[in-house]
């Protein structure tokens, strides 16, 4: 049977939320209003905010004309995010229908904007309301809110949320405007208040026909109801299944505005598992066409708050940003002195190339909320038309990451990092009550990577690029100080009270974050320590180049002796860190059998060496040992399998003509053993190599960064070869005495 088709008034009041949150203030609804007048739907918000731009969206997507009423008037009803309030959308409703009062057919539906979203279009809506057989239908939940009082006068309900939400209803023009013509409200009386009081009068509940939508099949309430509804991506719809209902139009009311946010990443066609982000393309800001000389003007704010490893390769690929640096203005705080001499040698030697640099270096003791709040205003100065918040914790690996982000257009965006190896990353899915992190629905796929697109986000923090007239606007600009929080929090929670939405995209691959905790900074090389707290650039600055080809099964290992294998393992920088932690700690053994750092004092084999341990660095070392030597040694010793490898002696040594020159033949305490060059032969020493007696084989031109690995007992009896000149180091481990 066919429905008779029925006009359409969808209206949606909106409260008061402060700033506008698209680059250009934008009036599409209002600008769409129907000739026809078949359809029409009427939002009431006084400010463009970014809940009023995905309520826009949502509309559009689903083809729903829409006129709005009351941009930039000013907002009486009350604070109705901490309190009760609302009345004012009454009052604008009741002039609104009155238009419309003596229309028997015509259909009124009306939501609140900034915490709503359609995901259905009109033939839909009107097919499941009629279905009701109800002249007035408002949607339910479990609260009886604001009077709790009133919970024992409702209806029972056998299957079903209980108590009437006023932030969704819909209705015939005639009824409603009895309802909302039934006693009177002042501008910041409670709304729902007002409309639960004609509800549970059973005289007019009868007259007018008015139910409740008790198992979400139109109108879905999220508060107390989060575990009730779970995205499907096959139909990009929201089932209910407690109900096993598909609501067409959500509300986050009451706490559950995060979770809304979370749902319109992929509501309506926001993004789905075939054609992933549908949305990211909405709304672009292209450079393409444009010259160097004309793109925007960039603040960028880099902030060193702690020590912080491998700043270094942070600075060079800060350096190697593929944007006009005439037109970055570099505003720089580095709280701490370990840093001193690195920034202001960066800004001596590259400072010109910048349109203008301002550092503000640890001897000024400026609080980093305070330096952080100067980076904004040094934006407003410079009338920049982007913000870019870098910390040197954050590696910008993709080196066209700020042409990007800028390109992508959010009013704060953020590129996706996590620490290499670990989920943690620069933005959190939801938050506690109390404010604090918590994990969202589909936190783990997107650090994963196995949804790319762009993500609404309540936190995001390290680097993130913030559109200039969210600056300039007064309402809107950022701030990094509410109450007692962290800096990162407060500049999170303000925009997130200004409703202005924080994204962050793992579109592409944009960097990594580096970890700070427990970094030591005691020692001569203090990244070499930072094999475990930051495995992935401790590789890039100290694996060998070649190293994985090692482990490639395709190639044969280098085998300079029998059962001797040659592999390419760290690089240079590496071994001459190494050599310089020995040397500046100068406690070296004294060559003789007397040794007091051994369980009972005596070395059968002495050399002149210093321990891993000596230096702090022997749980380091054996982490050395299980995650690069042990995958080398099941390789080529086929067989033999020891998880984690043990090994009690780990030590530099040092050969030198005039201390101890060679080491007379021996079998080592070990399973096997490794041997890494630390310096070059024929440039820092001259002789030296290993000989191994058995086979008459000897190793002279050793390479530095390469490691021998070889049995150490009963076959491979073996000699240091004298050292003629010069100083020859070696790194050896004794594995699985």
């Amino acid at each position: 049977m066919r429905l008779k088709f029925h006009w359409i008034l969808l209206l949606s009041l909106a409260v008061l939320s402060a700033g506008a949150d698209d680059k250009e203030t934008t009036n599409d609804l209002a600008s769409e209003t129907p000739t026809d007048g078949k359809f029409l739907i009427l939002t009431v918000a006084t400010e463009e905010t970014s809940g009023y731009k995905r309520y826009q969206r949502s509309v559009r997507i689903n083809g729903l004309p829409v006129k709005v009423l009351g941009l930039g008037e000013e907002w009486k009803g009350g604070d109705m995010a901490n309190s009760v309030g609302g009345g004012q959308k009454v009052l604008m409703l009741r002039k609104e229908v009155e238009l419309h009062k003596d229309d028997p057919e015509k259909i009124i539906m009306f939501t609140d904007s900034y915490d709503v979203l359609f995901n259905a279009n009109e033939e839909k809506i009107v097919e499941q309301f009629l279905q009701f057989n109800a002249r007035v239908l408002f949607s339910a939940e479990g609260f009886c809110w604001p009077d709790p009082t009133l919970a024992s006068k409702y209806p029972e309900v056998e299957r079903g949320k209980r108590f009437l939400n006023s932030g969704l209803f819909m209705g015939y023009a005639p009824e409603l405007h009895q309802i909302l013509n039934s006693g009177e409200i002042a501008n910041d009386d409670d709304d729902q208040l007002f409309y639960t009081k004609v509800f549970l009068d059973e005289k007019k509940r009868q007259e007018l026909n008015i139910k409740l939508d008790h198992r979400s099949e139109i109108f879905q309430n999220l508060n107390g109801a989060v575990s009730d509804v779970e995205l499907r991506f096959i139909e990009s719809h929201l089932q209910n299944t407690v109900y096993n209902t598909v609501p067409l139009v959500i509300h986050a009311n009451g706490p559950t505005k995060l979770f809304l946010n979370t749902l319109g990443n992929y509501l309506p066609k926001s993004w789905n598992s075939e054609e992933g982000c549908l949305n990211c393309w909405e709304d672009m800001n292209s450079l393409e066409k444009k010259k160097p000389k004309d793109f925007p003007k960039v603040v960028v704010g880099m902030f060193i708050e702690n020590p912080t490893p491998f700043f270094e390769e942070f600075l060079h690929k800060f350096l190697a940003l593929s944007y006009p640096k005439d037109k970055i203005h570099l505003y720089i705080h580095n709280g701490v002195s370990y840093h001193g001499k690195q920034i202001t040698g960066f800004v001596e030697s590259h400072g010109a190339e910048y349109a203008s640099v301002k550092l503000v270096n640890h001897e000024e003791n400026v609080k980093e909320w305070h330096a952080r709040n100067t980076g904004i205003e040094e934006c407003l100065k410079k009338k920049c038309e982007y913000y870019f918040n870098v910390d040197a914790l954050a590696h910008i690996d993709n080196p066209h990451t700020l042409k990007l982000l800028i390109e992508q257009n959010r009013p704060v965006v953020a590129p996706m990092m996590i620490r290499p190896y670990q989920a943690w990353s620069n933005f959190w899915g939801s938050l506690t009550t109390d404010g604090f992190y918590a994990r969202s629905i589909d936190y783990m796929e997107i650090v994963k990577g196995e949804r790319r697109g762009l993500w609404n986000v309540p936190f995001v923090t390290s680097v993130y690029l913030v559109r200039g007239d969210i600056i300039h606007n007064p309402k809107t600009k950022p701030s990094y100080i509410h109450n007692l929080l962290d800096a990162d929090m407060a500049f999170c929670t303000n925009m997130r009270n200004n409703d202005v939405y924080l994204f962050v995209t793992n579109r592409l691959d944009w960097g990594h974050l580096i970890t700070v905790d427990n970094f030591e900074t005691t020692h001569l090389n203090n990244e070499l320590y930072e094999i475990q707290n930051n495995r992935w650039d401790w590789e890039k600055r100290y694996l060998h180049v070649n190293y994985s080809q090692n482990l490639n099964m395709e190639l044969n290992v280098s085998m300079p002796c029998p059962d001797v294998y040659w592999f390419p393992m760290t690089t240079e920088r590496f071994a001459d860190e190494l050599v310089g932690e020995m040397e500046n700690f100068g406690q070296w053994s004294d060559g003789t059998n007397t040794d007091p750092r051994l369980e009972g004092g005596y070395e059968n084999v002495p050399t002149r060496d210093i321990h891993m341990r000596q230096i702090g660095m022997d749980r380091h070392w054996l982490a050395f040992l299980r995650d690069y030597v042990r995958p080398l040694q099941e390789r080529v010793f086929v067989g033999y399998q020891h998880y984690p490898p043990r090994s009690v002696m780990n030590f530099v040594v040092r050969y030198r003509p005039d201390e101890q020159p060679f080491l007379k033949p021996h079998h080592d305490s070990s399973t096997y053993t490794i041997n890494l060059a630390l310096n070059r032969p024929q440039i820092d020493f001259e002789g030296g190599g290993c000989r191994f007696v058995r086979y008459n084989c000897s190793v002279l031109d050793t390479r530095k960064g390469w490691m021998l690995m070889h049995p150490g007992r009963l076959t491979h009896y073996h000699e240091g070869l004298y050292t003629t000149k010069g100083t020859r180091y070696i790194m050896i481990s004794f594995v699985d005495p």
